[in-house]
Order: structure tokens, then C-alpha cells, then sequence
């Protein structure tokens, strides 16, 4: 007996040590370390063999066995580009008949493909139905209802676009079949969605690892009964697990420069409750920046893929370049990128 607890003690010990060199090394492979670990346990299990039951039971009590958790994950640098409104109805569907939807963001598509991931408003739901506003009045009712051919999924699949923002006020344009069909044809492209969009019961939120980092993307729709408790509920939700929270909001007034007070309380209040990021949309035009307590909020970055082309306000957006260090220690790095909208339907870089 006291042979087997020495074994045991010495085996404890040496783990121990063993355990402690590999944390406070940054030489020494994650696989070396897994080598010893199986050492060591074949080591127990052989010492096993030799013992009674009796000492077989008491040795369980007393034995360590090391395991892999997430500090021996590389955490390395994610950039992230993020977009406004995106609208594939109307106008942007005229024009992408016969040419395809691809050309609508080709003169992105190097930028786009040089990130990990791009994230943008989905302005309206995906269905099969057939379009109301296609050739509708300007301004009358059907000018505002949108649906977006499936195809336009294939399109932000191959430029990076995997993941949308669904909870803004058009997302319920075909009702709550229109909700349930896009999240099928999402899913059925390979992409993901979050947001909220009023429907009871679904997943709002949507975390993603990218190079060992985990990135939670959460919603503020303003549109939706019980907005800021949702957002704040789901902000909540995902701080255990994120090593950064990003929020995407669909807020503020149309058409205006500027922020309201309203928008800038709401956004001090998120960042006060975890969020590390905030991307406006909606406005349908840029509005300003701001940095709150180390964190940067964009109220509105303005049109992404739209057909509003009566204003230089609404024609002129803006897509942010994120950079997340792998060293939690460093600040994100922001580059903005200047957009137009195009009479042909494309979207262009300024320069």
C-alpha cells in the first residue's frame, strides 16, 4: 500500500510540475505536453495492474489527470469587414437581370475576399415569392416591400458575406413565412443570420470562432416590441464564452446626418453592459463615430446595396475594416472605406 500511494504522490507531483512548465512556456508544443500527459497515464495504469481492488479504489480518489482547455487555443489576429443596408429588390434586381447579381459587388470582391468574415444588413426577406416593388410607383406602398431572389445568397457566399443581419423593419415584409423562408435559404447557402426579428422563441444572437477567437454578433432592432431588454438579455447570454462582443443595431431616423440623443444613450447603455463594438444601420446615410469608455460606436454606416440615388448622402456609404488582435492586450485597429452607389446598381469603392 504505501508503494502505491508513493507512486501516486511522485505521479501527482511530476504532473503537477509538468503542468505548470507548460503554461509558463511558450516553447513548448501543445503536443508535447499531450505526449506526457499519455505517459503518465499509461505510467497509472500500469502501476493499476499490480494493486488490489482495494488499492485501486483508493488510488481513483487521489489522482490528477491534466486536461486540454482554452488557454492552449492560439488566438491570432481576425479581420472583420462590416456593411450597411443591403436591399436586392426593386431597381437592383431590374438591373441584375440577365447580368446576375455578381456584378453588383464585383469591384468589392478583392476586399471582401481578403477578410475572415463580412457581416451586413439583409434589408428584406429571401422567398421565392414574386416581387412587388420590381417596376412599382416611386413612392407608392408596394414600392416598399421587399423580397430577394435566393441567387443573391450565392453572391455574398462568394465575396464572404457569411453572415447577416435579419432584424431590422423590413425583414417582415412577406410575414412570418418570409421570416421562416429566409432562414431556411440561409442556412441552405451556407451562411448564418442573427437578429431580432420579433418572431417568439428564435435564436437571436450568433457566435462564431475565427482563428481561435470567439466573436459574439448580437441585435438591437428598433422595430420589435421589447428591443433594448432583448438586446441587453442577449448581451448577457454571450459574455461568458466572447472574447468580443459586437453589436449590430437597426435604429435611429432616417435620412439624418447625425444621431439622435435617444440612439446615444442606447449605445452607452450596451457598452456599459459588455458590448465592444457597435455598427449602426438604417439611416440609409453615414453618420458620425464615437468613442465611449475605449469603445467605438457607428451610428449609421449608410447604404451598402441600395437604389437611392436621389441624394449624394444616400448614394455615398461607408464600410469599416475591423482588425481583433489575437494579444487581447491591443486595442481593434478601424480602417473606413468609402462607397458609392452606382446608376448601374453596383456598388463601388470611392477610390
Amino acid at each position: 500500500m504505501k508503494t502505491v500511494i508513493s507512486v501516486i504522490l511522485t505521479i501527482f507531483v511530476l504532473t503537477g510540475v509538468l503542468a505548470y512548465f507548460v503554461v509558463s512556456s511558450s516553447y513548448v508544443p501543445v503536443t508535447h505536453f499531450t505526449e506526457e500527459v499519455s505517459a503518465l497515464q499509461e505510467i497509472i495504469a500500469e502501476s493499476e495492474d499490480h494493486q488490489t481492488d482495494t488499492a485501486d479504489e483508493t488510488s481513483d480518489k487521489y489522482i490528477f489527470t491534466p486536461t486540454m482547455s482554452n488557454e492552449f487555443v492560439q488566438k491570432t489576429d481576425v479581420t472583420i469587414v462590416f456593411g450597411g443596408d443591403m436591399m436586392f429588390d426593386r431597381y437592383i434586381r431590374q438591373m441584375s437581370n440577365g447580368k446576375g447579381y455578381d456584378h453588383i459587388i464585383e469591384d468589392l470582391s478583392l476586399l471582401l475576399n481578403a477578410a475572415d468574415l463580412t457581416v451586413a444588413n439583409l434589408e428584406g426577406p429571401v422567398t421565392e415569392n414574386e416581387s412587388r416593388s420590381l417596376y412599382s410607383e416611386i413612392g407608392s406602398h408596394d414600392n416598399y416591400i421587399f423580397t430577394f431572389d435566393p441567387l443573391i445568397l450565392t453572391t455574398l457566399e462568394k465575396n464572404k458575406a457569411m453572415l447577416v443581419n435579419i432584424g431590422n423593419n423590413h425583414i417582415g415584409n412577406f410575414g412570418a413565412d418570409g421570416i421562416v423562408d429566409t432562414k431556411k435559404f440561409v442556412r441552405e447557402a451556407r451562411l448564418n443570420y442573427f437578429g431580432d426579428t420579433g418572431t417568439p422563441d428564435e435564436r437571436r444572437y450568433y457566435v462564431k470562432e475565427i482563428n481561435g477567437q470567439k466573436i459574439a454578433f448580437v441585435n438591437y432592432n428598433a422595430f420589435v416590441q421589447n428591443a433594448v431588454a432583448n438586446t441587453l438579455l442577449d448581451i448577457e447570454t454571450v459574455a461568458p464564452d466572447a472574447d468580443h462582443i459586437i453589436l449590430y443595431t437597426h435604429w435611429g431616423e432616417e435620412y439624418i446626418t447625425h444621431s439622435r440623443e435617444h440612439e446615444q444613450v442606447l449605445a452607452h447603455q450596451f457598452i456599459d453592459a459588455g458590448v465592444d463594438l457597435i455598427i449602426g444601420s438604417h439611416p440609409h446615410v453615414v453618420q458620425e463615430n464615437e468613442t465611449y469608455k475605449g469603445k467605438m460606436i457607428y451610428y449609421s454606416l449608410g447604404n451598402f446595396v441600395f437604389d437611392q440615388y436621389f441624394s449624394e448622402d444616400t448614394r455615398n456609404g461607408l464600410m469599416v475594416k475591423v482588425l481583433l488582435p489575437g494579444n487581447e492586450a491591443k486595442d481593434l485597429v478601424f480602417e473606413e472605406i468609402p462607397i458609392v452607389l452606382n446608376t448601374t446598381g453596383q456598388t463601388k469603392l470611392v477610390n
